[in-house]
């Protein structure tokens, strides 16, 4: 799904390269240039969400008008006549990556136009502050509003709500409740915003108050959820505040019945509250904790409730139904009927953010989870049909591409789903993940490579973090299957890998924090590499600096600490053979195919450099300020000068993705102002069997394709 860096955050490191962060009245894409722009389209490559969807919110006065936001992949609006999802905050550069956390999202409910979003990833300092963003136009547009806050969207408890809300009965009133900075308001539709100092700051560190919801029937009343604390009460539309006795302390979520009846999830199980009373209402025999919950707005007594993080076996959906308030409850049986063709059975309810019946249409019920969103049109049948609804939506994180010069145009390994052999059009799903057809499946992919001389004979690396597992695979049919290596080390992560140019037995992969390692019998048996460094010190990391040479099977390169080592022979061992480059984490080795020696090396911030005889000597591509990414590619028709691609910066060109088919002596600019491709993109690859096709991926919003 999504990149999953909430478990992480729960104990284990993160390493993740961030870009300073730009605070600006409205969206604003990468620079523009002062040059002439080719006419490149860019858009998804169609793989199927894949990606935590943390909320779903329809407007009650106009019918198929629905939003959903991610921890990490921005915000949508539906289209229902092409039942796609529409992509409103692809607008944001590089510079505001932060924004793509989906920390809350608000409809005034009086005014379908209006629309209010919290965006931010994370709240740590080097992350900088999070902000709303307000639209008149449906999210096509927007107004930066003048409340800057540490926001985490791809935080802990990210999957609870809401957040943010508009008062039913004055639309100018707006509530944000904050991870770290207590309660703000608005009482002017966002123009400013104010601190509520009568609201005790209680709520538990780092997840804050979660939940604020408005009564629609009774003026002034309003409900926030202080997570760890409790529930407070305000009758006066939040000028003064008091807590809830005996209201549960850890809730998840809130809803409110017609008059003034509260249902809450929390941890302890399920609540009511009525009359000034608390009761529970929790499910017997149930398994765990719940999350989602929803009440039917044409029956206050009909409730939907879903197991929080929960894994779903086959025909377990984890939904509870009661038509009688809480009094009794039984478990929905379902059928599904998939639209993405690789999602398996389990992936349903997965770790249920929200569920919310359509106001507009009797019946219909959505639900977002770990993955994706779903959707019923019957939720009271005996067994109801859902839909996983994808299109338009793609959040997956990318390790690792390939594009061979022959079989498939690309091949992607992926966080959380494996990774994908892309053998149908770019504009279609993938009909199963690597690990489909008896073939191993990794929850991450980390590295992936082939043979230059025999592309079909490929190897990838990667791990099933779940339960501590580390190995590879190899195939030998261009990645449409694969086999588990025979053995690995135990206990090592393996993290990017290379395989000979002519050998396809023999291969090298760095390790986590470790000696690199290579084979040279396919995976049966493994050896350490001398003359590196140990390798990097956590699998979320995003820089290339392993590669073979595409032209002599025994050349191997490698780029740490300002050093280029380079192996003569297989691997076995390496040497420094040039000690004068600039250091750098964030960098990219490459090779040319039919070119023995040549060599691309992108250190970031420091630029693009080439060498020709095997790394003793580089040269700087003197016009590129910044190379964040690149990738080589086929050459124009005519040429054999490989199409060089940069996701940087030109010197008097500004930021953006650019294109040179003369090896940087001069470029053009083949970036969309409208979609600058901005949520931290860590992979960059070129077709070497079409011209002009480029690859980028992305930390949240899948893969990007380019073409002329």
């Amino acid at each position: 799904m999504s990149d999953r860096r909430f478990w992480r955050l729960l104990g284990k490191t993160t390493c993740i390269a961030i870009i300073a962060l730009t605070i600006v009245v409205t969206f604003k894409p990468l620079k523009p240039t002062r040059s002439a722009t080719s006419d490149y389209h860019w858009t998804n490559v169609s793989i199927g969400g894949g990606g935590y969807v943390t909320g779903v919110y329809l407007h009650p006065l106009e019918r198929d008008l629905a939003y959903i936001k991610t921890d990490i992949g921005g915000f949508y609006r539906w289209n229902s006549k092409d039942y796609k999802w529409i992509p409103l905050t692809d607008k944001f550069s590089l510079q505001q990556s932060n924004y793509y956390g989906g920390e809350a999202l608000a409809l005034d409910p009086n005014n379908p136009n209006i629309l209010y979003i919290a965006a931010g990833k994370y709240t740590a300092s080097w992350s900088r502050l999070g902000t709303i963003f307000k639209s008149s136009d449906r999210g096509q547009t927007w107004t930066k509003l003048k409340i800057d806050l540490p926001m985490g969207g791809n935080e802990n408890r990210r999957w609870l709500g809401e957040r943010l809300a508009v008062n039913p009965f004055n639309s100018n009133v707006i509530f944000f409740g904050s991870r770290l900075s207590g309660l703000w308001k608005s009482s002017n539709g966002g123009t400013t915003w104010g601190k509520v100092s009568s609201f005790p700051e209680k709520p538990e560190a780092n997840i804050g108050i979660v939940g604020i919801v408005f009564n629609k029937n009774v003026s002034g009343l309003v409900y926030a959820n202080a997570y760890g604390n409790g529930i407070y009460k305000s009758t006066d539309a939040g000028v003064t505040w008091s807590k809830i006795p005996g209201s549960p302390s850890q809730v998840n979520r809130m809803v409110l019945a017609n008059g003034e009846v509260l249902y809450v999830t929390h941890r302890l199980g399920v609540s009511k509250y009525t009359n000034k009373l608390w009761s529970s209402i929790t499910p017997t025999n149930a398994k765990t904790e719940f999350n989602a919950i929803s009440v039917d707005p044409n029956n206050p007594n009909h409730l939907l409730i879903v197991y929080d993080q929960h894994i779903s076996p086959k025909n377990d959906s984890g939904i509870f139904e009661s038509t009688n308030g809480g009094a009794t409850w039984q478990q929905k049986k379902h059928t599904l009927k998939p639209q993405v063709p690789w999602w398996p059975e389990w992936y349903f309810t997965s770790a249920a953010s929200a569920i919310e019946f359509d106001p507009k249409t009797p019946g219909r019920v959505w639900l977002t989870d770990w993955f994706g969103t779903w959707r019923t049109d019957n939720i009271n049948a005996q067994s109801s049909v859902w839909s996983n609804y994808e299109k338009g939506h793609e959040q997956l994180v990318t390790f690792a591409l390939v594009s061979p010069p022959s079989g498939s145009q690309l091949l992607s390994g992926v966080a959380d789903v494996d990774g994908f052999n892309h053998s149908n059009r770019l504009d279609v799903y993938p009909s199963k993940q690597f690990g489909g057809n008896n073939s191993p499946r990794f929850q991450h992919t980390y590295g992936l490579a082939y043979s230059e001389s025999n592309p079909s004979q490929m190897v990838r690396v990667g791990s099933n973090e779940w339960n501590n597992t580390y190995t590879g695979a190899t195939s030998a049919d261009g990645g449409l299957t694969w086999k588990k290596f025979y053995s690995f080390p135990q206990n090592t992560i393996p993290l990017r890998v290379a395989m000979s140019a002519t050998n396809s037995n023999l291969f090298v992969a760095i390790i986590k924090e470790g000696q690199p390692i290579r084979t040279t019998n396919g995976g049966f048996s493994w050896s350490k590499v001398s003359g590196l460094p140990n390798g990097p010190k956590d699998p979320w990391y995003w820089g290339q600096p392993l590669v073979a040479d595409k032209l002599n099977g025994n050349t191997f390169y490698y780029y740490s600490g300002g050093k280029l080592y380079r192996s003569n022979n297989g691997g076995a061992s390496f040497r420094i053979v040039n000690s004068s480059l600039l250091s750098e984490n964030w960098s990219m080795l490459k090779t040319v195919p039919g070119v023995n020696g040549e060599v691309w090396l992108s250190l970031n911030s420091h630029g693009l450099y080439r060498s020709t005889n095997g790394g003793v000597n580089f040269a700087q591509i003197t016009k590129v300020k910044k190379a964040y990414l690149f990738a080589l590619g086929k050459p124009q028709k005519g040429s054999k000068i490989p199409a060089l691609y940069l996701y940087g910066e030109i010197v008097g060109m500004g930021e953006g993705i650019f294109r040179s088919l003369n090896r940087g002596t001069t470029w053009i600019n083949i970036a969309s102002l409208q979609q600058p491709i901005g949520n931290e993109p860590n992979v960059m690859e070129a077709s070497w069997q079409q011209f002009g096709l480029v690859f980028i991926g992305t930390n949240g919003r899948g893969i990007y394709y380019g073409t002329p």
